[in-house]
């Protein structure tokens, strides 16, 4: 399945415009969400391609609104990249167990994160 439309979710207003920012210079069709509720409310109004989320944040984090989009039948074929500060290997195995497709630590490296994108492309 092509990757057009990525949702973004992070506490950090400057996380969220730098990546935001290095997507749509990729081509990307980029929504954002600051936190979990805001995150759902994006799923519901159109379902993304592909969901980039940071692990730390106020109220439900990211180990948790993984789990509830990945099991949840709308939202299940939709890829979920970790991008986190935590890069501990426990932290990255949970990640993948919640349901995540991948994982990267930040700083992320641009590089890195837009090759991993891309491998969905062709998934």
């Amino acid at each position: 399945m092509p990757i057009h439309k990525i949702l973004v979710v992070d506490d950090s207003k400057t996380e969220l415009y730098h990546l935001k920012d290095l997507l749509r210079r990729s081509g990307y069709s980029v929504r954002t969400a600051e936190n979990g509720d805001e995150a759902m409310r994006r799923l519901a109004e159109e379902t993304p391609d592909l969901i980039l989320m940071d692990v730390v944040m106020p109220g439900a984090n990211g180990f948790q609104l993984t789990r509830t989009i990945t099991r949840d039948p709308r939202w299940a074929e939709v890829p979920v990249i970790m991008c986190s500060s935590k890069g501990q290997e426990t932290d990255k195995v949970w990640g993948l167990r919640q349901g995540a497709r991948d994982y990267v630590v930040k700083p992320v490296d641009a590089e890195q994160l837009l090759a991993k994108i891309r491998a969905f492309d062709h998934a």
